[in-house]
This record gives C-alpha cells, sequence and structure tokens, in this order.
C-alpha cells in the first residue's frame, strides 16, 4: 500500500475553536505523510467554514468505512461516543484526543497530540477490543420494534420526572425482582466508569468480560448493582402497571420510547468497539490520573518494583 492509498478519519467536535485549531494541524500532518484525510459527512460543513477541506475526502460519498485505516477524534468522551457511531458498519478503530475534561475514553491529552499523529503515520499504536452491547426492544406482542448497540450503557428510564417506572428483570430467562424505580443501567466494562459510576455501580477493569446492572433509585429491598457474565441475557420489561412510558437511551445518543409492555433485551455484541492504544498503561494509573485519586503515602511494591 503505497501512503496515498492510506486513509485516515477525522472525527471533530467543530464549534470549539481549540478543537478546530487542533483539526488544522493534524490535517496539514496527515497530508504531508502523504496520506488522505477523511472527514464526516456531519463534520464537514461545519469544518468547511472555518478552514480549508482541499484534498479532505467524505465518508460515505468519497469513501467507504472498508477502507478507512483509523479514525482520529478531537474532544471529549461525547466525540469519542460519536465517531464509535460513525465507523460501527466496519473494524476501524479510534484514538481519541481529549479535548475536553475528564475523557475517560481518550487515550491521549492534547499536548502530546503531534506525536499521536506522527505514531498513527507509523502504525506505532496496539488496538484494543472492548466489549459492546447489542440492545434489542420487543413490544407486548413479542414483535421487535428496535434495535440497536451501546458501547458506554443502555439505560431504562422514566420518561416522567413525576412518576415512577414498574419494571421486572430478568437474567438469563429466568425473573429476578419486580419493583419500582428511576431506571435501570446496564453497563459495558468500558461504560462501568461512565453512568454506571455515577449511580454507584462497580469500576469494571477492561479486561474483564462482564455486564453490569445498576437499579435506579429503586424502591425495593433487593435492587443492588450486579455483575453478570459476558454471555448473560439481561432483560428489563416496562410492567403493563406502570402509569406511564419509559424511555431506552444507549449511550445517551439513542433512544426510543418505551410503552407499558416493552420489553428491553441487552447482551453481548457480536462486534466489538475497537480502540487504539499508544501506552499500555495500567488501568489503575488511568482512574488515578483521571479521577485525580490521592495516593500519597503509598510506599510502592516490595523489592522496588512498581
Amino acid at each position: 500500500m503505497t501512503p496515498s492509498d492510506r486513509r485516515i478519519l477525522l472525527v471533530v467536535h467543530a464549534r470549539r475553536d481549540d478543537t478546530v485549531h487542533a483539526a488544522e494541524r493534524i490535517l496539514t500532518a496527515v497530508r504531508s505523510a502523504g496520506a488522505t484525510p477523511v472527514v464526516s459527512a456531519e463534520d464537514r460543513p461545519e469544518l468547511a467554514e472555518r478552514l480549508s477541506l482541499e484534498g479532505v475526502q467524505t465518508l460515505g460519498v468519497d469513501v467507504g468505512i472498508d477502507d478507512i485505516e483509523l479514525a482520529i477524534v478531537l474532544g471529549g468522551d461525547g466525540t469519542i461516543l460519536r465517531a464509535a457511531e460513525v465507523v460501527r458498519g466496519g473494524t476501524v478503530p479510534i484514538l481519541g484526543i481529549n479535548m475536553g475534561h475528564v475523557g475517560f475514553l481518550a487515550e491521549i491529552e492534547r499536548d502530546d497530540m503531534d506525536d499521536a499523529v506522527r505514531r498513527v503515520i507509523d502504525r506505532d499504536y496496539v488496538v484494543e477490543e472492548r466489549l459492546a452491547l447489542a440492545v434489542r426492544v420487543l413490544n407486548a406482542d413479542d414483535e421487535v420494534i428496535f434495535e440497536t448497540w451501546a458501547l458506554n450503557e443502555a439505560t431504562v428510564e422514566k420518561a416522567s420526572r413525576e412518576r415512577m417506572l414498574e419494571v421486572v428483570m430478568e437474567v438469563d430467562g429466568r425473573p429476578l425482582s419486580s419493583f419500582g424505580c428511576d431506571g435501570i443501567v446496564v453497563a459495558s466494562p468500558t461504560g462501568s466508569t461512565a453512568y454506571n459510576f455515577s449511580a454507584g455501580g462497580p469500576v469494571i477493569w477492561p479486561t474483564v468480560e462482564a455486564i453490569a446492572v445498576v437499579p435506579l433509585s429503586a424502591h425495593a429491598l433487593f435492587a443492588r448493582p450486579l455483575v453478570v457474565s459476558p454471555e448473560a441475557m439481561v432483560a428489563v420489561e416496562v410492567l403493563e402497571r406502570t402509569s406511564g412510558s419509559g424511555i431506552l437511551w444507549c449511550d445517551g445518543r439513542r433512544s426510543h420510547e418505551l410503552p407499558p409492555g416493552a420489553r428491553v433485551m441487552v447482551r453481548r455484541s457480536s462486534r466489538p468497539v475497537r480502540l487504539a492504544r499508544l501506552h499500555p498503561a495500567a488501568f489503575t494509573d488511568r482512574l488515578v490520573r483521571k479521577f485525580r485519586l490521592p495516593v500519597t503515602g503509598w510506599r510502592g511494591m516490595p523489592g522496588g518494583t512498581a
């Protein structure tokens, strides 16, 4: 493959000045290396208003997803989730450069951007596969009415603030408990540091394949966070006695209304999300850095090995 045959996708939070300036630097670096930069059809109109896109191709118009080598993402976790959606039809790895606040999904911070682009051009990175969730919604007649996926979480929530959602939870075809609640979060290991974390669920190391289930403000004696097998089928039924409707949210980006009698089924997706990694740092270090956890007083491992 010649350099000109290489296509690098850039996904950008195009409404921030610092991100647009960073995008310009990356586009220049990709062109200088002889590769072809590509932007999504969603990003192109806003980017075109602020910088030159000469020689930049458009995904889905000039080039297909299977022709993309890697996606560089400029933004926070929301932009990275959008990028995962953009490349979902292929096997493109995503490299996140944090331009936001926590940026837990991002691989590096903005100060290391130039080195990151150089390593992308040199193919000096490894690809890590993350478990994703397949989500299916059935109506009261067991007809499939909606299908989607999630990298972080699928959340069944009440649609009206003043009303409680009545649900029954099931794992692997067996009922576990029914209760009233604000909702239920079903999260992947990647999503364990997102909504799941805020709701009091467990942090799951990325190397641990599992699914977390966390009830939200449940009116029940047994409504604790659960960790189930990655091959488990988790189902949440909105009971007919519910006074209002519910709503399904996946990664905070895709939603579907859930009338009484609806059934949401969540299981492992056959297609993982692929993240490009430049630094094989321990997940513990990422937690400490991103959440600014205090580690003062740590003596280190015996023998001086850390």
